[in-house]
């Protein structure tokens, strides 16, 4: 399983390259793309990114949807029109479009932000904040995780 964990901030360079960290390029070394899949958030101002087989898997759950509802086509719209496929180049690093950069309002640095099964791209400055907030919500919520259980061990 594909797990990206940690937050690690790189810096863009000149060309609008920038370093994938190390962990997450290893975490993708089993995915035919070399690469990640990258969109806008819908809901944040950050980069969604991904393997291309978590994209497949998202691309399965749309088509559970009914085919030309609106739902099936917002989601469409919204995630596979809008989605970039960046290839790594020799030093590990992608070009980030100006697209992506100008959603996320990023400049000299971005914040790749593990979230498990696909990761963030940030402002750093935005994301600590975002995350200064969403840990108070857990923690005003007392908030906890249920745990998915193996039903093999059952």
């Amino acid at each position: 399983m594909t797990l990206f964990l940690s937050t690690y901030v790189n810096k863009i360079d000149k060309k609008g390259r920038v370093s994938v960290p190390a962990s997450f390029r290893n975490a993708l070394s089993g995915d035919a793309f070399n690469g990640i899949i990258a969109f806008r958030s819908y809901k944040l101002p950050a980069i969604e990114g991904l393997s291309m087989q978590r994209m497949k898997v998202i691309s399965d759950s749309v088509d559970t949807l009914d085919l030309f509802s609106e739902d099936q086509d917002d989601f469409a719209s919204t995630i596979f029109a809008d989605a970039h496929q960046l290839n790594f180049d020799s030093d590990g690093r992608i070009i980030l479009p100006e697209d992506l950069k100008t959603h996320a309002h990023l400049d000299d640095s971005v914040a790749f932000v593990g979230r498990g099964t696909t990761f963030q791209l940030w402002n750093p400055d935005a994301f600590a904040k975002h995350q200064q907030t969403a840990r108070q919500r857990v923690h005003d919520k007392r908030a906890t995780i249920k745990l998915k259980t193996d039903e093999s061990k059952a």
